[in-house]
């Protein structure tokens, strides 16, 4: 399995992380991607389940992104999310998942713009997203975690850390990290902006920063490939003052409520059952972003 180095963060607008491994399967894919799936139901709670059921197939919208929903070096879909969705969709009686690939920032319009059928790409939930689509629960929960040199010698552990200290702060474009630190009083012009965690690595094991900001689980994985930086403990950034915990989710065009809380249904028997877990496992997730949040909360008290 191939490690994962995708940024699974949100900043509001129409990028969220930087396209890694897996970009190059979108030209391939793209193509069978292009034709639309059936025009949105009028019915009450959607008909899309049986539509579904009666085809046997779901179309998943995916990033193209280590380790959520990608395509692997043998073709094969693969990542968090469509492996879950194999498992869910299965005991809803649709046994074949496709993959269509496209720009992250392009998955919430595609689905309500009927080219796929759900969106599989490990999306985040906030109260933007949830005016346009709506979420399944959150199938993982995320914290942030700094790459810093071994020893961490400035001793940077969240972003008052990086303020207080002045040190030199890099981390990804479209990353919610920008924010966070902005929020901790970092001026953002002084952000050294780079395309991925390998990168912002690199620019720490360079010493043309004392830091890099990324998700727990994606820092302490691309570390594994250095002598010389490390990954901090996990922790949760400030939002208005308070520790915020980011969740991702499958999401749904608004009309398919039918189809989401059906996931939902069996999405919970997976987390009690400890199947969720053992799914995502292999992706690089620990028992640390398993998770009880719903989408309602993260909602900011909407969830569809």
């Amino acid at each position: 399995m191939a490690p994962p180095f995708g940024n699974d963060r949100y900043t509001p607008g129409p990028t969220r992380r930087s396209l890694l491994a897996g970009v190059a399967a979108l030209g391939a894919l793209g193509a069978a991607g292009c034709s639309r799936v059936a025009t949105a139901s009028t019915t009450e709670g959607g008909e899309l389940l049986d539509r579904l059921k009666a085809a046997g197939v779901v179309r998943l919208g995916i990033a193209g992104e280590i380790p959520f929903g990608y395509i692997d070096k043998n073709g094969e879909l693969t990542g968090e999310a469509p492996e879950l969705a194999k498992v869910v969709f299965k005991r809803l009686g649709v046994d074949k998942v496709q993959a269509v690939p496209t720009e992250f920032g392009s998955l919430i319009p595609g689905l309500n713009s009927q080219q796929f059928d759900v969106v599989a790409a490990g999306m985040y939930v906030n109260p933007e997203r949830c005016q346009q689509v709506i979420f399944a629960d959150p199938d993982y929960q995320m914290l942030d975690s700094f790459i810093v040199r071994k020893g961490n010698p400035k001793g940077l552990h969240d972003y008052k850390d990086v303020v207080a200290k002045k040190a030199k702060f890099a981390t990804g474009t479209g990353y919610a990290e920008i924010q966070y630190a902005v929020e901790a009083g970092y001026k953002e012009s002084d952000i050294l902006i780079v395309p991925d965690q390998v990168a912002g690595m690199n620019a720490v094991e360079a010493g043309r920063v004392d830091v890099f900001a990324g998700t727990a689980l994606t820092t302490r994985e691309v570390v594994k490939k250095s002598s010389k930086t490390e990954a901090t403990k996990a922790f949760a950034p400030l939002v208005k003052g308070k520790p915020h915990v980011d969740g991702g989710a499958f999401a749904f065009r608004p009309t398919e409520t039918k189809l989401r809380d059906a996931f939902n249904v069996e999405l919970h028997k997976l987390k009690e059952s400890g199947e969720l877990f053992r799914i995502l496992q292999p992706f690089g997730f620990t028992k640390a972003e398993m998770t009880d949040l719903t989408a309602k909360e993260l909602c900011g008290g909407k969830s569809g």
